[in-house]
């Protein structure tokens, strides 16, 4: 990707959300990290609030750093994978993290680990693909 800066937009339903995706590239790999952000283009109730997902490397769990595509997050070891820079892949974190900010309707920047929710989001297609 060209600028990985730049803010993208995504229409759900009537919101509009805008999006951003950063890399932290570090020299030890276990520092590194993506980060998926969102927030509302029109604030509620004048307040701007910020959901983050953040994906760091571990145990069976890959973030890009050159190998892969960037915004690339992987899981082993079933090699399932998604890039953090396709709509489709944001829409579809969008609403499985989205409640947590009902969860939490204080915190202005709620930061979140992202792999619970590429487990629903990977997981949840799988189940949809063994039913068609």
């Amino acid at each position: 990707m060209g600028n990985d800066r730049r803010v993208r937009h995504l229409v759900v339903d009537e919101a509009v959300w805008c999006w951003t995706v950063r890399q932290r590239v570090r020299p030890d790999y276990d520092d590194c990290r993506l980060t998926l952000s969102l927030f509302p283009e029109v604030p509620a109730q004048g307040v701007r609030r910020r959901l983050a997902l953040v994906f760091t490397p571990g145990p069976d769990r890959i973030v890009s750093n050159s190998y892969f595509e960037a915004g690339t997050v992987v899981r082993l070891p079933d090699r399932a994978w998604l890039n953090l820079y396709e709509p489709g892949t944001v829409r579809r974190l969008l609403d499985a993290a989205a409640p947590a900010l009902d969860t939490r309707p204080s915190v202005q920047n709620l930061e979140v680990d992202g792999w619970p929710y590429f487990a629903e989001v990977v997981d949840h297609a799988d189940t949809a693909e063994s039913h068609t």
